[in-house]
């Protein structure tokens, strides 16, 4: 009702926290919707099937109802933090749904080839499932290890993210094992229909483009690891970001109000620190005001209060407001006289957010400026230092949302890290477990090794910040660049085992694994519409999610396809 008569400006973290959640909801439906469309416009121009489309998308749907089910039940049951849907888990919509698009595609591409072949479903999808089924069953098992590594990450959130989303691709690998084959065979089919009568632009595209990649392997296999080389140059200029008011654009009103508050006001970011010490004694107020005066020669810091400033007022007035007595009595007797006088004059709980009634705890209140996460972790690495050199001897904590932001940082890198290198060591132990082979291994990891060091890279290079948003984009690449490796590995072992002459296993290869990589990775092209989220985060994982699709895929059919194509003779 008041709306009409003033400007009201809110701030700070329980103020965010309750706006974030219906920002979030708005802008993942939108945007997912959005992205739906396009890729479902890209899919019908390429596949030139209307059914086909919609039995993608039924896959997808069905895919990620099941993954928010399991996410809700499992906080039913549970109550369980670990399940809350946040902030972070905006992004699981999106990461599901290009490995079940990635399922989906390459069953009806494939099954769209045998058709064509042998003019009869029942053969066609017969065939399509007896070379498709472990390739998937592969991507599958292989991602969810790299999401379930998540559970190990410091940062909570992670845990219930990566069980959730582990069992929606469990759930993918089903249904295109059993779901869309079932409707596959249903359908009555049109031979005369251009789908299964003739190749599609892009398929001849993809083919044309084998031919001169497989000409010339070891200047692709050369110019790659230059273009990695130069690229991962850009890693050592990644910055951290985790502070949430920076993850939003300016023209959005929570940093609109909290600039207001940062300008007008003390500010709407805090540091904390509590004394556990005997506050009756002159040396320990005197620190505490030691303590105050450095942090209020720090630019960013507003003000700071604290029971001391109380002290220094009522000694002051006591002595007829003389300002040469605005500071801390000398005596012990003369601070506890003017602690009773308090008690005796004031109210009590005035007192609660500044010191205990036993008077041996007290907190010092520094409210300062919002700022990036890297200048928190310079201010306060600064703050401890000074703490540890000239006070010694004051047992303290320090707390705060700036101490939070600065330990946050470590976490997400650690969790970033940690997420990276378990991910690799599970799926080479996999692929080695069903291939038989440590050299295939080792091959299916090269395509996501060298999209997550581009990606990086150009974080770095294009000052995009490392967030516990963006951080998650890793485990988009190792998700799907371990898919599309799988399926080139896995064709390339059928033709070897069915003794295809070494020089034709590449190029057949390509043709039958390249044009669904390519299809796929295009068809999700349609979620560069993150770029427009007013969330700085969603919009960078838009940008960054269309160079991770290009990056594995390419890496695949380029770096990966020339190694294997050069050690042909000695993959067996």
């Amino acid at each position: 009702q008041f709306e009409d008569i003033y400007d009201f400006h809110f701030g700070g973290q329980p103020y965010i926290a309750g706006k974030v959640p219906d920002l979030i909801k708005t802008e993942t439906q939108k945007l997912m919707l959005i992205g739906l469309i396009i890729m479902s416009i890209i899919l019908l121009i390429n596949l030139r099937s209307i059914l086909s489309v919609i039995m993608i998308v039924m896959l997808i749907f069905m895919s990620m109802l099941s993954m928010m089910g399991l996410l809700g039940w499992i906080f039913y049951f549970t109550g369980s933090l670990y399940f809350f849907f946040t902030f972070v888990n905006s992004s699981m919509p999106i990461v599901l749904l290009t490995i079940a698009n990635s399922d989906g595609v390459h069953v009806i591409t494939r099954f769209f080839k045998e058709a064509r072949m042998h003019k009869n479903v029942k053969l066609a999808l017969s065939k399509t499932m007896n070379q498709l089924s472990l390739p998937i069953f592969l991507t599958s098992i292989t991602t969810t290890a790299a999401f379930l590594t998540m559970i190990s990450s410091p940062i909570p959130a992670m845990t219930g993210y990566g069980i959730s989303i582990g069992f929606g691709i469990i759930w993918a690998w089903i249904l295109s094992c059993t779901f869309l084959p079932a409707l596959i065979n249903l359908i009555n089919w049109n031979f005369s229909k251009a789908a299964l009568t003739k190749t599609s632009l892009l398929e001849k595209i993809v083919h044309v483009f084998a031919q001169n990649i497989l000409k010339h392997p070891k200047l692709v296999l050369t110019t790659g690891i230059t273009i990695l080389l130069i690229t991962s140059l850009g890693i050592r200029h990644i910055n951290v970001e985790v502070n949430l008011i920076n993850l939003f654009k300016s023209e959005n009103i929570i940093p609109k109000s909290t600039q207001f508050l940062d300008r007008e006001m003390a500010g709407s970011m805090n540091l904390m620190i509590k004394v556990n010490d005997d506050l009756k004694e002159p040396t320990v107020l005197n620190q505490m005001v030691k303590i105050q005066n450095f942090l209020e020669t720090i630019p960013t810091i507003n003000t700071t209060i604290s029971i001391a400033n109380i002290i220094k007022e009522m000694h002051q007035k006591v002595m007829n407001d003389n300002p040469i007595f605005n500071s801390i009595p000398a005596s012990r007797d003369k601070i506890n006289n003017l602690f009773t006088m308090y008690s005796m004059s004031g109210n009590p709980d005035d007192f609660e957010s500044l010191v205990n009634y036993e008077y041996n705890a007290g907190i010092i209140t520094a409210m300062m400026h919002t700022i990036s996460t890297k200048d928190v972790v310079r201010i306060a690495s600064n703050i401890e230092n000074f703490l540890t050199i000239e006070t010694p001897n004051l047992n303290m904590e320090v707390s705060g949302l700036m101490i939070f932001l600065k330990d946050f940082v470590s976490l997400v890198v650690q969790s970033s890290i940690t997420s990276i290198l378990m991910s690799i060591i599970i799926i080479i132990f996999i692929i080695w477990i069903f291939f038989r082979s440590w050299k295939f291994g080792l091959l299916s990891i090269i395509p996501l090794i060298s999209a997550i060091i581009l990606n990086f890279g150009l974080m770095g290079w294009f000052g995009i910040d490392l967030t516990h948003f963006t951080a998650l984009l890793t485990s988009i690449i190792i998700g799907v660049g371990v898919d599309f490796s799988i399926h080139y590995i896995s064709e390339f072992i059928h033709y070897m085992k069915n003794n295809t002459a070494k020089n034709e296993i590449s190029m057949k290869v390509v043709d039958n694994v390249g044009y669904p990589i390519i299809l796929d990775v295009c068809s999700n092209m349609g979620f560069g519409a993150l770029i427009f989220s007013s969330l700085i985060p969603l919009t960078q994982m838009g940008g960054l999610m269309i160079i991770a699709m290009f990056s594995t895929s390419i890496g695949t059919l380029t770096i990966l396809a020339s190694i294997m194509e050069i050690n042909k003779h000695k993959l067996n």
